[in-house]
């Protein structure tokens, strides 16, 4: 099995999960030149700011770095034709099936490795010649699915045919150990990168990571399909109960609306949406994206070797 540093050419098997607001194309070539895959998030970006943020990551790195696209933007059209007009090396998807671009991509030599959170959905993507799978478990932040990383990861692997990386609830070398033991080749975080020096979120968004325990997660958005885990939150409380008198989609998205650029850019961290997953109760410190990145490798190695198994 091939190695996902072998497979994109970094130092470490890491991939930066591409969060909306936050992965921009600054914070993607800080990971980058720290030694993983820095990923651009487009979120509800249109195609002219994608534009800015590719160039701006070229600008600083000489390193392998990708684009996520979230396939249920209005602009996906537009982001999928800039991908191939400015050269990108690798592209992730979330949030549907990414079929109908998958060809041109491949045509340009692009590596493509779609986020799943179901095996059926694996199978299907791997059929239309994706390079790699990311399994994501429910333990992540943002949009979810249903399974945990640990059921998830191992059923997507006996599925598919291609190399598998692990996504969802990973933030130490334990937790990264477990993904390589599952048979993974190689791990996507988030969360615990939102606690590093570069990360470009709010200081108050910094802070309440920080401060969240290990139950201070929920999910919001399960009523109309479309499950996001967030820190608890005067927002958050509010949805929920919000879900739970049976409110309209209009009712609900009045209480999102803009609730992620409030978090991440204002710092309002009672009335945003505070994506995090649940291992922020694991994070105690800001720290460098190298430090990060180093310790967990370090430490997932530590693990394995401490048990015979073989370490990437």
């Amino acid at each position: 099995m091939k190695k996902l540093n072998e497979i994109l050419g970094t130092e470490f098997p890491f991939i930066q999960g591409g969060m909306a607001n936050i992965a921009t194309g600054e914070f993607a070539a800080a990971c980058s030149n720290a030694g993983a895959l820095g990923m651009i998030a487009t979120g509800g970006w249109d195609g002219d700011r994608l534009r800015q943020e590719i160039r701006r990551a070229k600008e600083l790195t000489d390193k392998p770095f990708g684009v996520n696209l979230m396939l249920m933007s209005p602009y996906a059209d537009d982001i999928a034709r800039i991908i191939l007009e400015e050269g990108v090396q690798v592209v992730t998807t979330g949030a549907g099936n990414p079929g109908k671009y998958i060809s041109a991509w491949k045509d340009a030599g692009i590596k493509v490795l779609p986020v799943v959170a179901a095996s059926v959905l694996a199978k299907r993507l791997v059929s239309l010649g994706v390079d790699a799978v990311i399994a994501e478990g429910t333990e992540s932040g943002g949009h979810v699915g249903e399974m945990t990383t640990m059921a998830l990861v191992p059923q997507v692997i006996d599925a598919v045919d291609v190399p598998v990386v692990a996504a969802g609830g990973i933030a130490d070398g334990r937790q990264a150990a477990a993904a390589f033991a599952l048979g993974a080749c190689g791990i996507q975080v988030g969360t615990c990168l939102l606690a590093s020096r570069e990360c470009p979120i709010h200081d108050n968004y910094k802070q309440a990571v920080l401060k969240a325990k290990d139950t201070d997660t929920v999910v919001t958005g399960r009523s109309v399909g479309g499950p996001v885990r967030v820190l608890k939150n005067k927002m958050a409380r509010e949805y929920l109960a919000l879900e739970k008198r049976g409110a309209t989609l209009e009712e609900l998205e009045h209480v999102t609306l803009g609730g992620l650029r409030r978090a991440v850019l204002e710092g309002d961290t009672e009335h945003g949406s505070v994506m995090s997953g649940q291992v922020a109760g694991m994070l105690h410190e800001i720290k460098p994206v190298r430090q990060i990145f180093e310790e967990l490798y370090s430490g997932g190695k530590a693990v394995l070797e401490a048990t015979g198994r073989e370490w990437l």
